[in-house]
């Protein structure tokens, strides 16, 4: 099976430090096979037996804890679920500028109170829209000048959130689909 591992707030900002080499090496060395990585900001694909999401993340986030001394959190899907997340864009066109619209890989889905709550408010001209455990946002202004950040997205709707463009996202599609 075919999964992707996304890192929260690796490489980012100056924080953090992860190099792709070494988190290859270290998925490797959790027995994981076909590691690739794409960019620097922890995105990683593997081929494993088939194992619950949680189980995957937590095993690698334990051993960034024990190799780089740093709390790093994990989400984890697999390759047929990235597909289903292009096929529930709620932008079925695909969206006008892919750098500016969003996926928040969400650890588990909210509660649909706490999805509720966060969809009643407005961000104009920001929008999101809560499907499953994932976030889909539209920040036509981008990701920097967006109330809509993975610390507010966590806060809102209490799980760890971690946010990938749609170029990243079409691109993990493919690396999880081969």
């Amino acid at each position: 099976m075919r999964y992707a591992a996304l890192l929260r707030g690796i490489n980012v900002g100056g924080s953090k430090k992860i190099p792709m080499a070494a988190l290859r090496e270290l998925m490797q060395g959790l027995g994981y096979l076909d590691v690739v990585t794409h960019l620097q900001s922890g995105n990683a694909v593997f081929s494993s037996p088939e194992q619950p999401a949680p189980v995957l993340a937590r095993a690698i986030a334990e051993r960034i804890t024990s190799e780089f001394a740093m709390d790093v959190k994990v989400v984890i899907r697999n390759g047929s679920e990235i597909a289903d997340v292009i096929k529930r864009s709620p932008l079925p066109d695909g969206p006008e500028n892919p750098s500016r619209f969003f996926v928040a890989f969400l650890a588990a889905a909210p509660s649909p109170e706490a999805i509720v709550a966060l969809e009643s408010l407005s961000f104009d001209p920001d929008r999101i829209w809560v499907s499953g455990a994932e976030a889909f946002l539209w920040c036509p202004a981008g990701a920097a000048e967006t109330k809509l950040s993975n610390n507010f997205l966590e806060k809102r709707l209490g799980v760890t959130a971690t946010m990938r463009n749609w170029n990243t996202v079409t691109k993990l599609a493919d690396l999880t689909s081969a």
